[in-house]
């Protein structure tokens, strides 16, 4: 049982939350073989790790690396790690238990990159795929889901809307299978299986900072919608009980902070989201089974305005990252948590200091969520 009196959250202006103690936190690592599963796909190659030594400077730490996800396996985003692998595993055990059925129609709700990444890999391996889309998801990215060859159908409500127009149509229908990176109780083993697939990304910056001679991270700001991804990110780290333990940094919307409320109240809990540019990110409940991660092996939690990722976002393109709202929000994050009223104590919080490393987690490129100067 986890005592709350070791959180601590500073409240000033800056939505903020910290609980240094999530560093001795230990888990089970992802399971071995993800890496070469991908490694073998048409067009895998690891993305960037891009260092920029300017953010550096401004942040008042040693070294800033960005892991730049803008074209992953054909797409502009990370997103198809997961995907691919929930695909490749769920399609294994449907074959092994039901050897003669029809050919499946993959179904999944999505607010951008997940739906393309299905539909995608719907469309590689010859299959059907079936997207829901909530309100707010920009018309070019809607028409990338399209391109891929899926059945679109427009829910008019929020992500967790469609999330749960998917998830009926999935079990009213023959021959489906439900996709979706965000579980329930009843309904972890294929979201577990994406958060597996997202390993692939955190062996790869391993790889990249030693051949760059650089130290261990001290600080990995992730961005999170229902915490898929920082439940991957929670698992490499805190799974190497050997190695030094960097602090974890989850990065949401103003407008759709459901992991900093869950973190403060002690237990998930879903809030009402507001328009966001940051559409990826604008989910209002954290998925029950990236929950228990959040909670005990994350060490800080903020939430961030879409004008400060969209600053981040351009001040990344005049470095020569190409970076969305949702992947630029580390970056925003990190920058509101480094500095500003309180930063001293904030950096305390996180051990950070003058020769530390820092790495930011730039999900997606400016490709995978169109916005204008006018959408913000």
């Amino acid at each position: 049982m986890l005592d709350d009196a070791s959180f601590t959250r500073i409240t000033r202006t800056l939505p903020w939350f910290a609980r240094p103690a999530a560093r001795s936190w230990t888990c089970a690592p992802a399971p071995a073989g993800v890496r070469d599963f991908h490694a073998a796909l048409p067009g895998y190659a690891p993305t960037p790790l891009t260092e920029l030594p300017a953010l550096a400077a401004e942040l008042a730490v040693g070294r800033v690396f960005v892991k730049d996800e803008a074209s992953r396996l054909g797409l502009p985003a990370f997103k198809v790690l997961g995907a691919s692998w929930a695909v490749h595993r769920a399609l294994a055990e449907r074959t092994a238990h039901h050897p003669r059925t029809e050919p499946v129609t993959l179904v999944s709700a999505t607010d951008g990159n997940h739906g393309r990444a299905v539909a995608r890999t719907a469309r590689l391996l010859g299959r059907r795929a079936h997207i829901f889309i909530p309100r707010g998801v920009h018309p070019d990215a809607v028409a990338a889901i399209a391109s891929e060859a899926a059945e679109i159908t427009r829910v008019p409500g929020s992500y967790d809307d469609a999330v749960r127009r998917a998830a009926d149509a999935a079990a009213t229908a023959a021959d489906t299978i439900l996709i979706q990176d965000t579980a329930w109780p009843g309904y972890e083993t294929i979201p577990g299986w994406i958060v597996e697939g997202y390993s692939t990304l955190c062996v790869e910056i391993d790889e990249q900072l030693a051949a760059a001679e650089a130290a261990a991270p001290a600080l990995v700001a992730v961005p999170v919608g229902v915490g898929s991804l920082a439940q991957a990110v929670v698992t490499h780290y805190r799974s190497r009980p050997s190695a030094p333990a960097p602090a974890l940094l989850s990065v949401e919307p103003e407008a759709a902070a459901c992991v900093i409320e869950s973190l403060t109240r002690g237990e998930p809990v879903s809030v009402i989201t507001g328009q966001t540019t940051m559409a990826g990110l604008n989910c209002g409940t954290p998925s029950s089974l990236a929950w228990p991660y959040l909670r005990h092996g994350l060490d800080a939690a903020v939430a961030i305005t879409d004008l400060a990722s969209a600053r981040a976002a351009s001040d990344l393109a005049k470095l020569g990252v190409s970076s969305g709202p949702c992947g630029a929000a580390a970056l925003a994050g990190v920058r509101a948590v480094l500095t500003g009223e309180g930063a001293e104590e904030r950096r305390t919080a996180l051990g950070l200091g003058p020769a530390s490393v820092v790495v930011l987690l730039s999900t997606e490129g400016a490709a995978a969520n169109p916005h204008r100067a006018t959408d913000h």
